[in-house]
Formats: C-alpha cells, sequence, structure tokens
C-alpha cells in the first residue's frame, strides 16, 4: 500500500485543517486531543485537524484525504503504566535523593501531593537526623498503604560499615516502604537484610515485599546482582546471626533483590560519566536475557536517570523504555531545595560544561569521584590538589613543610594539626575505631585530614558560609546547564520561582509535546523543528 495514499476522507466541522510549519508546530501542543493526518488533495501536502467528520469512502473527487488518526498524548502515560499503578502515582517521574538532605522533606511532600515521587536524602545524616525526617514525612503524608508515595536513600558506605547498617536497620524498624539504594557497587548484608525482611506470600501465591528497592546503578555487573535473588550464601548468613527469619530467607531467593532499576548516567554526584543512550539499552538487554534464563513473574522495571534536564531528554529517556526518569541536579536549584541561597545562584548561572570531576569524600582512599559544579567555585581543582598529595605521600609527616604548608593555606584553610584535632573529636562519637586506625596508619590519618575538607565542603554549601564560599562542593551534572539554557529568558530563569512541582510539570509537559512531534513525524507530516522545541509556562 502506498504510504501517501488516503484510507479515507475528512470533511471540517467548526475547525479548518492546518498545513502550514507554523500550524504544524502549534498543533504539537495540542498533544491531549486526538490528531486527525491528513492530505491535500490538491498539493498532495499532509496537515492535520481536530475534530470534523471522517468517512472510510476514500473516492469522492477533490475530499481532504484522511491518513489515519495520532491518539492523545498523556504525561502520565510516557512512562510504564504499571510503575504508576504499583506505586500509586499520578505521574512516572521522580526526584533524586541529593544527599546531606539537600533533597528535604518538603520536597518530598511537594512531589507526594502532586503525584509522583521523591526521595529524601538520607546520604550522610546522622541516624538522628533521618528519623526526625521520617517523622516529618509520615505526619505530613502518612505511613499507611492508601497514603501518598514517598521514599527515603540508603547509601552505601563503605568507609562506615556500621552507619550503613544503622540506616538500614531503621528503615526495617520504622518499616520505610521505598528505598533508594545509591552508590553500591555490590550486594551487602545490610540491602539483603532491607530487602528480604517482611516478605511474606499471598494467598495466590505471589511474594509481597514489605521494602520496595530502586537500586540506582551505572555499570551492568552491578545491575546484575540487584536484578536477581539474593545469593544463598548471604541469605544463610542472615538467618545464622539472626538477622532473618528462615521463611524471609527462602522468600528471598525467588525474587529479584530489586523491582526498580534506575540507570544512572552523567550526572552529578557519584557517577560515571556513561551516556543514557548507551547505557540504557545495555542494562535492557541484560534485563530481559537473565528473565529468559530465570523466567520470573516479577518483572523488573527500569527508570532513567542522569542528564535529565530538558523536555527533549526525558522524552528521549521515555522512547529508550523508561518506565520513570528520575531528575537531580536541575532539583538543587529549586526552591524547595535544602542549599544555600549562594549555592542556587551558581547553579542557575551554570552552563553546559561548567562541571568537573573531583574525589568523593565517602570513597576518597578508593579513588572515586564525583560531578561538581566548577564555576563559580574553586573546590574542584582543591579537592584534586587534596588527591594527588594523599597518592604521592604515606602520612602528613612525610610532606616537605613547604608542600604541606601551601595545601594548608591555599586548599584545607587549617593547619593539619587543626583538622586533626576536629577529626578526633567528631570519630570519637560516631566511630572509635576510624581513630584507632588512623593511630596505627599514618596513611589513613592524613585521608581522615583531607576527607574533613571534602566532607565539610558540601556542608559550607549548604549553611551558604560566606567565609567558605570559594569551597562549595555542589554536586552538579551536565543537566543543570542544559536546564538553564532552556529556560532562559523564561520565568523559570528566575530561582525563586523554580518550585520541584512547576519544574517536574514543564519537563513531563514538554515532553508530551516532543513525543507528539515525533509521532507527527512518523506518520509523514513535515514538522518543522522549532515544533521540538517547549517553552516552559505556569502550570502550577
Amino acid at each position: 500500500m502506498n504510504p501517501l495514499e488516503a484510507i479515507g476522507t475528512w470533511a471540517p466541522s467548526s475547525e479548518a485543517p492546518v498545513f502550514s510549519s507554523t500550524g504544524l508546530a502549534a498543533a504539537t501542543h495540542r498533544f491531549r486531543e486526538p490528531t486527525h493526518v491528513l492530505r491535500d488533495p490538491q498539493s498532495g501536502a499532509m496537515g492535520v485537524a481536530f475534530g470534523g467528520q471522517v468517512s472510510m469512502d476514500a473516492s469522492t473527487a477533490g475530499a481532504i484525504g484522511w491518513m489515519g488518526r495520532l491518539p492523545a498524548v498523556f504525561p502520565e502515560w510516557l512512562g510504564d503504566r504499571t510503575f504508576c499503578e504499583f506505586h500509586r502515582l499520578r505521574f512516572p517521574y521522580v526526584t533524586g535523593e541529593m544527599a546531606n538532605g539537600i533533597a528535604t522533606t518538603g520536597m518530598v511532600i511537594a512531589m507526594a501531593k502532586a503525584g509522583m515521587l521523591g526521595f529524601f536524602g538520607a546520604a550522610g545524616l546522622s541516624p538522628e537526623r533521618v528519623v526526625r525526617a521520617i517523622d516529618e514525612l509520615e505526619t505530613a503524608l502518612g505511613s499507611d498503604g492508601s497514603a501518598p508515595s514517598w521514599g527515603i536513600n540508603l547509601i552505601h558506605s563503605p568507609a562506615e560499615p556500621a552507619l550503613e547498617n544503622a540506616i538500614a536497620n531503621l528503615f526495617i524498624e520504622r518499616g520505610v516502604q521505598r528505598i533508594c539504594v545509591s552508590a553500591f557497587m555490590g550486594l551487602t548484608p545490610a540491602v539483603v537484610r532491607l530487602f528480604a525482611t517482611g516478605l511474606t506470600r499471598a494467598a495466590d501465591g505471589r511474594v509481597l515485599r514489605r521494602h520496595h528497592l530502586f537500586a540506582k546503578i551505572s555499570r551492568p555487573e552491578v545491575a546484575e546482582a540487584f536484578m536477581q535473588p539474593a545469593p544463598a550464601a548471604m541469605l544463610k548468613a542472615l538467618v545464622q546471626s539472626g538477622q532473618l527469619r528462615a521463611d524471609e530467607a527462602a522468600l528471598g531467593s525467588q525474587l529479584p533483590v530489586a523491582g526498580d532499576i534506575t540507570i544512572e548516567s552523567d550526572s552529578g554526584g557519584h557517577t560515571d560519566n556513561r551516556p543514557l543512550g548507551s547505557l540504557f539499552p545495555t542494562i535492557a538487554r541484560l534485563r530481559d536475557a537473565l528473565a529468559l534464563r530465570q523466567p520470573t513473574p516479577y518483572p523488573i522495571r527500569l527508570g532513567a536517570a542522569g542528564g535529565l534536564g530538558t523536555p527533549e531528554s526525558v522524552a528521549a529517556a521515555f522512547a529508550l523504555g523508561a518506565a520513570y526518569v528520575v531528575t537531580g541536579s536541575i532539583n538543587q536549584s529549586a526552591v524547595e531545595a535544602g542549599i544555600g541561597t549562594d549555592s542556587k545562584t551558581l547553579l542557575a548561572q551554570a552552563g553546559l560544561a561548567d562541571v568537573i570531576m573531583a574525589p568523593a569524600a565517602d570513597m576518597f582512599e578508593l579513588g572515586v569521584k564525583v560531578q561538581v559544579l566548577r564555576r563559580g567555585t574553586l573546590f574542584g581543582p582543591r579537592a584534586l590538589k587534596l588527591y594527588d598529595a594523599y597518592r604521592s605521600h604515606d602520612a602528613i609527616e612525610s610532606m616537605s613543610e613547604p608542600v604541606r604548608l601551601k595545601l594548608e593555606k591555599e586548599v584545607l584553610g587549617a593547619s593539619c594539626d587543626e583538622i586533626w584535632r576536629e577529626v578526633q573529636s567528631f570519630f570519637s562519637e560516631r566511630d572509635p575505631e576510624e581513630l584507632q586506625r588512623a593511630e596505627a596508619e599514618p596513611k589513613h590519618r592524613m585521608a581522615l585530614v583531607f576527607r574533613w575538607y571534602l566532607g565539610l565542603s558540601s556542608r559550607w554549601a549548604i549553611a551558604n558560609d560566606p567565609k567558605r564560599r570559594a569551597d562549595y562542593q555542589i554536586w552538579c551534572g551536565p543537566a543543570m546547564g542544559a536546564f538553564n539554557a532552556w529556560v532562559r529568558g523564561t520565568f523559570l530563569e528566575a530561582p525563586a520561582e523554580r518550585t520541584v512541582v512547576q519544574m517536574a510539570l514543564n519537563l513531563l509537559e514538554g515532553a508530551a509535546a516532543v513525543t507528539r512531534a515525533q509521532q507527527m513525524r512518523s506518520a509523514g507530516l513535515p514538522v518543522p523543528g522549532s515544533a521540538f522545541q517547549f517553552p516552559p509556562r505556569r502550570l502550577v
């Protein structure tokens, strides 16, 4: 059949068809309406119309040809419908768990009330502070099965396994239902216990989770661990130590550790800088291959994160097959974000390339890096100098005096002796074993001194400390620059207008318009490039 051959005719009722480039571009914004695809009998031009009458008789001479109809597109339907149904959401949109409480309870509450999911940024916070956050969320949103959905973060803490266990235990005690587990390089006993605790079998035979894990990953080997049941040896050890019941362990061997896998591409914070267009299909194929080898009635949903700061990038993520999207960097500039106004101003000025990789405070000795803002702060270059010094010396005492004084003056802003006293005070309460190790290993003592700077630099950015403005560590990926370019000249250019829900709805609305534009192009319509641009508008 000729793809340009009409299969019927169309007659207008009250609104004329459009065939011009301007008209086609405007039509993409009416994505909630079914759209007729037409062909002009005289010029052969393709166009669209809304409403009117369709006849399946294509033989009427001179009539406008009807090529078919595009169904309505809704932002709610861009992702996997089962994701929204399972987690009781209206939109397949998630705000990520920016650490140190930058993803505030206020942000999570706003998202929940708008029918979206937000994760509180528990990483870097004490168990006592996390308890207060859970209290705030339960008070505002409730905690039963019909309450608006919300979540919280468990970050891998290889330097502080006791803290990782404490936070996991807290989530178990409080019955937190949705947990994003991030920065893990494999399964740990804390994660497996969190996954398996409370597993039960329903009357119809299904295994029901008490804790729903969202595993944020960027490597296939890590994804594979979360896409399968927990290792039998780890489950057995947890039973033997009294941390799991035997029936929970048995059920834990029957379903994947995580029901939702968030595929994180080039992002702020911990990142492998992988492009989403390469990473997502790779992980999706891995999931499907595992499903063929080990069939399960519990399909895994895949989300997309990293680099999502424009409607086009969000639409592209859904086109790759994402069940949901996760935004991160851009939300730090939101009104609800728990970061200083100076930092929000710097974020709102960032361009696409204004980011740099720098050593991570929590995995400093391993050489792990995080992506941070470069423009307006010297943290990135200064942190790299610290890591170079760590690699080059066995202890603070092995540095030459000029090298040490230069680091103290130009990077640390305090003497190593002063910093060590603060470190001793901190770890004497938090983890005394760290101090014992530092006394036995001078290189570890040096690492703790350098980590003092790396750890506090993010808190200086949160506290708006004017004396440390040049040392702000602000986690940021290229999505921030893309977002700023998109909103330039609109009301969202001002940080005061950037509420997290306003940003989310504009990205979803724009993604629906971009999806419609691609549908129209795929139907043979000469859609202009301008149709793929969606200017922000006030939606709340």
